[in-house]
């Protein structure tokens, strides 16, 4: 079961997928404001929270997220190519913020270079099977933008690299904008059309309706 909160001064989305017979939970991103909301619903659910996933590092995405670590020592997860703005968060926040990030000092870095697609096993498996979540590499937002693949709940956790009806923006350090159409069409788009995407801002959407109708990516596109 996915639930999603909307928080911080720029309405970023997280996601918490609960898997309920095994009480284990991922996060995917770490906004301003959602520790509180996410540590409820980990209490009510009676769940542990095993691990937090980044799509990308930019500041709206990761503020609780050493908060978060430190109250579930949840592992995190990041591209070694966003991982340097977790060490030193208000050095690359682009415009002066009114509060300090807390760096993030330990995660795990996805291992694209082992494989083009990383599965992580997820939760602790009272049947000694483990859910996977597989990880896409989309730079083109950020250096290390990545989207997360949920193959049992046919979704993907897409951060700032597709939205309803438009694409991430590329104008900040480390955006390229013939290099996120490159990985969306390349990568999300070859996901089963059915697939919900949950972004980063804004309402879900599926695979299919941004292939035929997203005017940056749609397949009539030429």
């Amino acid at each position: 079961m996915i639930f999603s909160f909307v928080s911080g001064p720029v309405a970023t989305n997280c996601y918490l997928s609960v898997d309920r017979e095994n009480r284990t939970a991922f996060l995917v991103d770490a906004p301003m404001g959602c520790l509180q909301p996410i540590m409820e619903k980990v209490k009510t659910e009676n769940i542990l929270l095993t691990d937090i996933f980044l799509t990308h590092t930019h500041w709206d995405h990761v503020v609780d997220c050493a908060p978060l670590q430190r109250a579930t020592s949840a592992a995190v997860w990041v591209h070694p190519n966003d991982a340097y703005r977790l060490l030193d968060p208000m050095r690359h926040t682009v415009w002066p913020l009114p509060f300090e990030i807390e760096p993030v000092t330990i995660f795990q870095l996805l291992e694209f270079d082992i494989s083009p697609e990383p599965k992580i096993n997820v939760g602790i498996a009272a049947d000694g099977v483990q859910s996977t979540v597989r990880a896409l590499f989309t730079p083109g937002h950020t250096e290390g933008g990545v989207c997360y693949v949920d193959d049992v709940e046919r979704c993907v956790f897409a951060g700032d690299t597709l939205f309803f009806g438009s694409v991430g923006r590329t104008d900040l350090p480390g955006g390229d904008m013939a290099t996120l159409i490159e990985s969306i069409k390349n990568e999300l788009f070859a996901l089963p059309r059915d697939y919900v995407v949950y972004p980063g801002h804004g309402p879900s959407t599926s695979i299919e309706h941004e292939r035929s109708s997203n005017p940056f990516v749609s397949d009539s596109i030429l």
